[in-house]
């Protein structure tokens, strides 16, 4: 018998961001079967958001072990500049 490979899965997620009066706060992050539903979500959620991103996570859940996420899409900004200023 071989050894088992980790069962590694591709996990799209799109993170919304609101603007108030007491700073910018994450919304509920919506969590998509494709790369194509992401881009879809992070587009119609950008008309009214103020900031709207959709990444890519690999990996293994049962271990924990991720690649780095690979950012889709993002519209808008934060208070920074880049991917960096993420609060996340």
């Amino acid at each position: 018998m071989g050894s088992r490979e980790p069962a590694r899965k591709s996990f799209y997620i799109v993170q919304s961001f609101t603007s108030g009066r007491d700073g910018v706060r994450m919304d509920a992050p919506v969590e998509a079967r494709t790369e194509a539903a992401a881009r879809r979500i992070a587009e119609r959620l950008s008309a009214r958001k103020s900031s709207v991103i959709a990444f890519e996570r690999t990996g293994d859940i049962s271990s924990g072990d991720f690649d780095e996420p690979r950012v889709l899409v993002s519209y808008g900004n934060m208070d920074g500049e880049g991917p960096d200023s993420l609060p996340f």
